[in-house]
Order: C-alpha cells, then structure tokens, then sequence
C-alpha cells in the first residue's frame, strides 16, 4: 500500500515537470509593446481595486459609527 502511494507521488511529480517543461518551451518573451499594456493594465486594476477599497472604507465609517 505504501509503495503505491509513492509510486503514485513520483507519477504525479514526473507529469508534472513534464507539463511544465513543455509550457516553458511554448512560452515567448513579450514584446516591448506587449509589456508596455500589461504594465498598464496591472496598474489600472490595482487602481481601481485600490480605489473600491477606500471607497467601502469611507462608507464603513460614515455610517457605522
């Protein structure tokens, strides 16, 4: 029973790096202009999440004094 178990980890550990191996080999450097816009983009929902924050902050405080 326990050597299934191990076996199963390492079978699972194998797939694993495989699978990760070949996103690694599909994957490509972003261009100066796709990381310019991801860059924006991150930051404009970090804004806004940032923002939605505050808000329901605010209103905490206005109103459940």
């Amino acid at each position: 029973m326990e050597e299934e178990i191990k076996q199963n980890w390492m079978t699972k550990f194998k797939s694993f790096i495989i699978e990760c191996k070949r996103v690694l080999m599909v994957t490509k450097k972003p261009t100066s202009i796709e990381y310019k816009t991801i860059v924006k983009v991150t930051g404009l929902g970090i804004a806004v999440i940032g923002l939605l924050g505050f808000l329901i902050q605010m209103i905490q405080q206005i109103f459940f004094r």
